[in-house]
This record gives structure tokens, C-alpha cells and sequence, in this order.
């Protein structure tokens, strides 16, 4: 059977494990699966790599040995890790935990991605490069500051790198996986009003089922994945597809 590869960062939780838990389904994918947690998932075809993405020398030093070779049918890249960050309005932020947002969410995959077109240029394989965005990357949100910047920069990086490797082989998305019940959701609902003034509206989803759940947002990014063809833009949103 031919095999695909996956490379996927923040696989430990979240959005991140549902998507790893469906490709495990799947006896044609390899998996690379990038985080600072190990899981205790045993596969053959899932190779789990420890690396703190907000240590960037760290990440700087493995880019050489990172990615896989095979005679892959398709390569996909995709960057999830991602952190909210302090949820504070700007003039309250601490420079520390402000690199390591813009360290998590902007350089990692922006290290990653750099290396991986490097990587895998040559090869004939399909290559998708998904890196997960937000609305907040074309919204303002008070108390976001860090990440609505991060998610910004993130998805014009994404544009740029599409708009140098125009190939029949090569697909780039900024992808925004819409609300989703993850545990980032509940480090918004648990933040202080008076730092985040939409706090209601986020813990009425909650309250009212109107989160997507992370099961559901794999299945959507599987889609894309399946037929990028159809994907024609590279900013993309889950909320507008549809599942068969």
C-alpha cells in the first residue's frame, strides 16, 4: 500500500490529538508527531519526537534530522501547536511569556515551514503545509493582543511562501479550525473580565454546545488533506465545510 507522511506539531491534546488519533486510523500514513509531552501510544507507523517549540536553538538544532524520507505519495506539514498567552490587555503583558507565545505560535512554524519546503522540495510527492490560524488573526480582540499578532503574521508568512512555490505539487493553507472545545478554551472562560471583556460570550458556547468538537474539526482537516485540489484559496476556514 503507498504511504503518506504527516508531520504534525502539538499532538499531545486538543485538536492536535483528535487529528493524531484519526491518522493512527489510517494504515496509510506515517506519522511524525512533534511536542513537548510524549504519549504512550505504541504504532509502528508513529514516531514521537519530544522538542519544547518555544526553545527555538533547540528546534534550530534538529531542523537538519528532522523529517523523514520515503517514497511518500503525499507529505503534509502541519503546524497546531499553538498558545494563547497571557490574556491581558497590551501595556500588561510580561516580555517573557510574550517570547514564548511569539516563539510558539509565529517562529516554530515559521522554522518548520522554512525547513520543510528546503526538505522536500525536489520531491514529487503532493506537499501541504497547513498552519493552524484563527479568526483572531483578522479580528481585534481586546486581551489578544499576542495572539491575534502571532496569528496575523502567521497567516501573511503562509500567503508569502504560497505565492513563491506556485507548483502543482505544493498546497498552503491557513487554516482557522472555528471554536473549538479544547483546553485553550477553558484557559479563556477561567480569565478575568476586566481583562478580557468578551469573556461572557466564550463561556455562553460553552454553556449552550456551541463549541465544534476537536473530533469534528480532524474530520474537516482530514477533507482538506484528502483533496486539496478542491482548496483553491490558501486562507481557509472549517466553519465553511462540509462534511459528506
Amino acid at each position: 500500500m503507498p504511504q503518506s507522511l504527516l508531520i504534525i506539531t502539538g499532538h499531545s491534546q486538543g485538536l492536535g490529538r483528535a487529528v493524531l488519533d484519526h491518522y493512527l486510523a489510517q494504515n496509510d500514513f506515517q506519522i511524525l508527531a512533534i511536542s513537548r509531552t510524549k504519549l504512550e501510544i505504541e504504532s509502528p507507523r508513529l514516531t514521537q519526537l519530544s522538542v519544547d517549540l518555544s526553545e527555538l536553538p533547540v528546534l534550530e538544532e534538529q531542523l537538519g534530522d528532522i523529517f523523514p524520507t520515503g517514497d511518500f505519495e503525499k507529505i503534509i506539514l502541519l503546524n497546531n501547536a499553538g498558545w494563547i498567552g497571557e490574556i491581558k490587555p497590551i501595556g500588561n503583558l510580561q516580555p517573557k511569556k510574550l517570547r514564548t507565545q511569539v516563539n510558539v505560535n509565529l517562529l516554530a512554524p515559521m522554522y518548520l515551514t522554512n525547513a520543510f519546503i528546503k526538505f522536500y522540495k525536489t520531491h514529487q510527492a503532493q506537499k501541504i503545509v497547513c498552519n493552524i490560524s484563527s479568526g483572531a488573526a483578522s479580528r481585534p480582540v481586546s486581551g489578544w493582543g499576542g495572539y491575534c499578532s502571532t496569528k496575523a503574521a502567521l497567516a501573511m508568512f503562509t500567503l508569502v511562501a504560497a505565492k513563491e512555490n506556485k507548483s502543482e505539487t505544493f498546497h498552503f493553507y491557513s487554516l482557522a479550525p472555528g471554536i473549538v472545545d479544547t483546553g485553550m478554551q477553558g484557559e479563556i472562560r477561567d480569565s478575568n473580565e476586566s481583562d478580557f471583556p468578551e469573556i461572557e460570550k466564550f463561556k455562553s458556547f460553552k454553556e449552550e454546545n456551541k463549541l465544534t468538537s476537536p473530533e469534528e474539526v480532524a474530520l474537516k482537516i482530514e477533507k482538506l488533506f484528502r483533496s486539496p485540489d478542491q482548496f483553491k484559496e490558501v486562507i481557509q476556514d472549517v466553519r465553511s465545510f462540509e462534511l459528506n
